[in-house]
């Protein structure tokens, strides 16, 4: 089920997403499909290869199927069960 309309109230898990900004210039520029998620990570699996970035310290870009979604990392730093809750 792909989501519709903001996507910060939805599943990440399996979305492709670029990492279009970050404090740790390792990150910056990083794309691939999430994997896994936690309070405050993104386990992105970049090129075989599974890397953890910090949600506060990006901005994601996340693609659902046709479309694009900026998110700063900040607006998703909960739990994903919660987020639902919280994100306005």
């Amino acid at each position: 089920m792909k989501p519709r309309g903001d996507l910060k109230r939805h599943e990440l898990i399996g979305l492709k997403v670029e990492i279009l900004s970050s404090t740790d210039p390792n990150h910056a520029g990083l794309a691939g499909r999430v994997v896994d998620e936690t309070k405050r990570m993104l386990i992105i699996e970049v090129d075989g290869i599974e890397k953890k970035v910090a949600k506060k310290n990006c901005i994601f870009e996340f693609e659902n199927g046709a479309t694009k979604q900026r998110v700063k990392g900040s607006e998703i730093e909960f739990r994903p069960e919660d987020r639902v809750k919280r994100v306005k």
